[in-house]
């Protein structure tokens, strides 16, 4: 039992992280059905961006602290912000009218852009990354839970929150919900669409660069390429909890990552990383639509 519990809580940790990263990519496929993967390469840049401001910056890197881990957060999330307004303004934006195949091509085009120019900035080889305080795990019973843990769970679960209030209880949120719903009709109903849709992006961006320093800081090494996996296991988070569904994104993370941990604990580590793509091959023959996704009827 002690050893479910542990794995249970890891399985937890990880998926939060998985739950942030497929938030971004849930939000923009509601409103543009737009699948950005470019979006795992965002996270990769947040960490990326937090290595830098807490080694070059505030020399956090030395003498960790919390202040300093909101500082690296908030300068991550800041210029990710911007990276996703700038995607969706220079790359997606101009082919919004054309087939969907050439923005697909284009998102691609855009994630190698990003990993291969993470290297020509930040170099190839892997850095280590630590910006939260050194602290002892805390103990319930036999159950250690690292202190990271702690800290990425709680941030997770608030953002996750956070972002419900927006996209349901705010004025920016109902425009989204109406560009996603039909963005014509929206635009005559007096809403700024290219407002809303760079909203969108600026707001996933803003969540994947909060998980790339959680994820740095519970892995703690950064490199361009680290974006590639966690982007993948969180696009598959999407699509099982339904993608394009908000609570569907945070259900499908924790899911994910629990299947993780199990697979990892109770078979071999080196099935961790199978057992995503076989739940993503699983859910697409039994319910393509996503746990919490609702079939839409197509008219001939």
């Amino acid at each position: 039992m002690t050893e479910l519990l542990q794995h249970i809580v890891d399985g937890v940790s990880v998926g939060a992280i998985y739950a942030l990263i497929a938030l971004g990519y849930t939000m923009v496929y509601g409103v543009l059905q737009l699948i950005n993967f470019a979006h795992g390469d965002v996270f990769m840049l947040g960490s990326m961006i937090g290595w830098y401001a807490s080694a070059r910056w505030t020399g956090e890197a030395r003498d960790p602290s919390i202040a300093g881990a909101l500082a690296v957060t908030l300068v991550s999330m800041i210029l990710c912000g911007a990276t996703g307004f700038l995607i969706e303004r220079l790359a997606y934006r101009p082919l919004r009218n054309s087939p969907r195949l050439n923005t697909l091509i284009t998102a691609i085009g855009v994630s190698f852009f990003l990993e291969y120019g993470g290297q020509y900035a930040f170099g190839p080889n892997p850095r280590a990354f630590g910006v939260l305080p050194h602290q002892p795990p805390f103990h319930i019973g036999a159950v250690s839970i690292g202190y990271v843990d702690v800290v990425t769970i709680v941030t997770s679960v608030a953002l996750m929150f956070a972002l419900q209030r927006i996209v349901y209880h705010t004025r920016i949120g109902t425009a989204m919900r109406a560009v996603s719903w039909n963005s014509s009709i929206a635009a005559l109903m007096g809403v700024n669409v290219d407002l809303v849709i760079s909203f969108t992006f600026v707001l996933g961006s803003v969540l994947a660069a909060v998980a790339g320093i959680l994820y740095a800081s519970k892995y703690p090494s950064v490199h361009p390429l680290m974006g590639l996996m966690p982007g993948l296991k969180a696009f598959v988070a999407a699509v099982l909890g339904g993608i394009g569904n908000v609570p569907g994104a945070m259900l499908g993370g924790l899911l994910l990552g629990l299947a993780e941990q199990m697979v990892s604990g109770y078979t071999s580590s080196s099935w961790r990383d199978a057992v995503a793509f076989g739940i993503l091959i699983l859910i697409l023959l039994v319910k393509p639509a996503g746990l919490l996704g609702k079939g839409a009827a197509e008219k001939v």
